[in-house]
């Protein structure tokens, strides 16, 4: 294979990836997200937030707090990011805001059951353990060492967001359906995955346009590879369409309402929608499958869209738009350039180093899962199955815990989005330390594995916890002293 084979050979791999990375995961998942930041920013006073996760408030508070909003969703790291944001805009401490970005992709209640269920119990208790305390113990470092920064943003959001009185309950409605519309999208259970019904169209062809594009994208899940469906093909139509016309109607919404402004949220909707139903292509048609996900979001969206139209002002509705088209530019075109650079790389790496990378429990072996996990980025819980093949092909449980923990934080698209949200500096630094403590708690999890009793490896735990304690109470100490 000469270079200019090999080199449009990855150019198609990433934009393989792409386009599977928007049709299976960006409608039901980031654009619930988008809103949902954008409702936080326009509809919730500073205080709600800071009352929680403020930069002032106890830590026995805001970092559990953090920790458990964080529990609850089952989301992608790259549907994190977005809320990251939002909360981290309204008043929320850096602190609690990393410890929520850390905590939400790496432990939720569902990734660990998933965990529990194809791998084990005890790694999903560990990855439970080490996640919440290294979680809380990355977002205190990092509330130490940019002290500064945080006061400054703290005092910039005051200023911003001032005077703002209580959250009307329309506002808190809509954010409860916001999320529901996510939970309905990307929750894997039963009453939301059953067909309750199907419908038959007569459309012909699709079948045959489904087997190209598999050919054309193979679904390869060793690497990750999703594939493109006809419905997928379809979904990425129309997310070009609700661009175009967000652009047209929201870019300029305060010169007012236009067209093209109702036509984005008409074109969000049915987009939603025909994303939530199953679709079966066949010889002599198309199976429509109505599923609980379908009823869940239409039975949102309709709620959503009479709050919207009968309990908001113009105003709220002008700002809530904005807020969320303002991070739709902020993000996701970072989103886009790091998807694609994630299939561009899978196709260097082979699953085969894995064995000799990572098949003992070293520090390097561990360290390696954490690096693979910044390349070999997988949604949430797809990580699980892939993590179960990483076992079958000679990884050693140590590294795949450290694996599964930093593959939703350190994935390359999630440090370009969360470096445009607080700064290269940050993001490093953030990066730096996930990296460390994943490889550390693989290690230890390894070494129980490998035959060390749990009360010596708890001894190690307690005495890392302790040292990491005392450097940070000496060092806010001293800068109490010095000022």
């Amino acid at each position: 294979m000469d270079i200019l084979s090999f080199s449009l050979h990855l150019f198609f791999s990433g934009l393989g990836n792409l386009a599977s990375y928007l049709a299976a995961h960006v409608l039901l998942c980031l654009l619930p997200a988008f809103y949902i930041a954008g409702a936080m920013t326009a509809l919730i006073p500073k205080e709600i937030i800071t009352r929680f996760l403020g930069r002032n408030r106890p830590k026995y508070i805001s970092y559990p707090a953090a920790a458990l909003a964080g529990s609850v969703l089952a989301v992608c790291s790259c549907t994190i990011v977005p809320l990251f944001a939002g909360i981290y805009k309204k008043g929320a401490g850096l602190g609690p805001a990393i410890t929520f970005l850390f905590f939400a992709p790496a432990a939720n209640i569902l990734a660990l059951i998933y965990t529990g269920g194809i791998i084990g119990v005890d790694l999903a208790f560990a990855r439970l353990l080490l996640s919440l305390t290294f979680g809380i113990g990355i977002g205190l470092i990092m509330a130490l060492i940019f002290r500064q920064s945080d006061k400054e943003h703290d005092e910039a959001t005051d200023a911003l967001f001032a005077g703002q009185g209580r959250m009307p309950p329309s506002a808190l409605i809509f954010l409860l359906l916001l999320i529901a519309l996510l939970l309905a999208g990307t929750l894997k259970v039963s009453l939301l995955t059953d067909v309750y019904a199907t419908l038959t169209l007569p459309v012909s062809g699709l079948d045959s346009l489904q087997n190209y594009l598999f050919q054309l994208i193979p679904f390869d899940p060793a690497r990750g590879g999703e594939g493109v469906s006809a419905q997928g093909v379809f979904l990425i139509m129309l997310l070009l369409l609700i661009g175009f016309a967000s652009w047209k109607g929201i870019e300029t919404i305060f010169d007012g309402f236009n067209r093209w402004t109702w036509t984005s949220l008409i074109l969000l909707s049915i987009t939603l929608l025909v994303a939530a139903v199953g679709m079966r292509p066949h010889a002599t048609g198309l199976d429509i499958l109505i599923n609980g996900k379908s009823i869940g979001v239409l039975i949102s969206l309709l709620l959503l869209g009479w709050i919207l139209k009968t309990r908001f002002t113009e105003d709220q509705v002008r700002e809530l738009l904005w807020e969320s088209w303002k991070f739709v530019k902020q993000i996701f075109p970072l989103l886009v350039i790091g998807v694609f650079l994630v299939g561009v790389i899978r196709e260097l790496i082979q699953p085969e180093w894995i064995e000799a990378l990572a098949g003992q429990n070293t520090l390097t072996g561990n360290l390696a899962g954490v690096i693979f996990g910044v390349f070999m980025y997988f949604p949430t819980l797809v990580e699980v199955p892939i993590a179960q093949m990483f076992l079958s092909l000679g990884m050693h449980r140590g590294p795949l815990l450290a694996y599964l923990m930093a593959d939703p934080e350190l994935s390359l698209q999630s440090i370009l989005i969360t470096a445009a949200i607080i700064g290269y500096l940050k993001t490093w630094t953030y990066v730096a330390w996930v990296a460390l403590f994943s490889t550390l708690a693989g290690y230890l999890y390894g070494i129980w594995i490998d035959g060390t009793s749990a009360g010596v490896v708890l001894v190690y735990l307690l005495i890392f916890l302790g040292l990491l304690s005392g450097t940070l109470w000496l060092s806010n100490r001293q800068r109490k002293d010095s000022t």
